[in-house]
């Protein structure tokens, strides 16, 4: 199979989890009765435009949308994952769509790390959430600190991290699938995949804009199945997510058009700052935890 070929067979896949999505939302809202309004908010709309922007540059978007709904008292808690997921697979699909198109990342690079973090997202389940989560939390964070020490360093002009290359070979590309495996499995206890999956790429040689087709191929094909599984279980907001993912959509398409015409040297200066984002996110969220670990031992 030639490269084209892979590519078309990847973009029909794509577009089939689309359809596929959109027939399972849609079909079984259809089938119960509403159970509260669905007309989607215009604020709804815009929080998501904003947030899927930053969100396509690699920043992350469950965690500024979830302090959104507590702020707002939006919903009760237990259905802001459903309605994370539910409102940003679309968006998801769509951001995997495009950077597939834009960015030519060499195809057995791109489809092996999608299907290592799918892989690894079914397989590494049982494994990932019997460890301790603050310790996940404490060890990817500190990593990702010293990823966004290199950065800055290779910003400055310090130091060499990143590449020009759009694919992986031998000792690399094994390190990459096996790296992407450990992300798609960290995603199931709730650690996002783009921030770490932008400094993976980066860090093994490649060019940092080829780690946004991967990144996105792999939400791509694992976030539709966890949505549905919300939605049947009607575990997420309805009119949220719906104003969530029309809103989206303009965002992502805006921020695409920047990504591919941002050079280089100030791609590496946004990696640098999600590596960073991400290590205080994750060493706050370990932090946060440590007294009620403590109060649950005292009990």
């Amino acid at each position: 199979m030639t490269e084209t070929h892979a590519l078309y067979a990847l973009l029909g896949a794509l577009v089939l989890v689309v359809a596929w999505y959109l027939w399972r939302w849609i079909t079984i809202e259809r089938s119960r009765p509403a159970t509260g309004p669905r007309r989607p908010s215009i604020l709804d709309a815009v929080m998501s435009l904003v947030i899927n922007f930053f969100d396509t540059l690699g920043i992350g978007s469950f965690a500024p949308t979830t302090a959104i709904f507590k702020l707002q008292k939006r919903m009760p808690d237990e259905q802001i994952p459903g309605t994370l997921n539910v409102g940003y697979t679309l968006p998801t699909l769509a951001q995997a769509l495009i950077y597939t198109v834009l960015i030519k990342v060499e195809m057995l690079t791109l489809v092996s790390m999608i299907a290592a973090a799918v892989l690894g997202s079914w397989l590494g389940a049982g494994v990932v959430a019997r460890l301790p989560r603050r310790g996940i939390q404490i060890g990817l964070g500190s990593v990702l600190l010293v990823a966004a020490v290199i950065f800055f360093s290779k910003g400055m002009g310090w130091s060499a991290a990143g590449g020009t290359t759009l694919g992986l070979t031998d000792g690399l590309f094994i390190a990459g699938i096996i790296g992407n495996f450990i992300l798609g499995a960290l995603m199931t206890i709730g650690l996002g995949l783009y921030g770490p999956c932008l400094i993976l790429v980066s860090l093994l040689g490649m060019d940092p804009h080829g780690a946004f087709p991967i990144m996105m191929g792999s939400c791509a094909f694992l976030m539709p199945i966890c949505s549905v599984r919300f939605i049947r279980a009607q575990k997420y907001n309805v009119r949220a997510a719906i104003g969530m993912a029309i809103g989206a959509v303009p965002g992502v398409l805006i921020a695409a058009y920047l990504v591919t015409q941002l050079d280089i040297k100030y791609l590496y200066w946004l990696v640098m700052i999600v590596a960073l984002y991400a290590s205080l996110l994750m060493l706050n969220s370990a932090r946060k935890a440590e007294p009620i670990a403590e109060k649950a031992t005292v009990g």
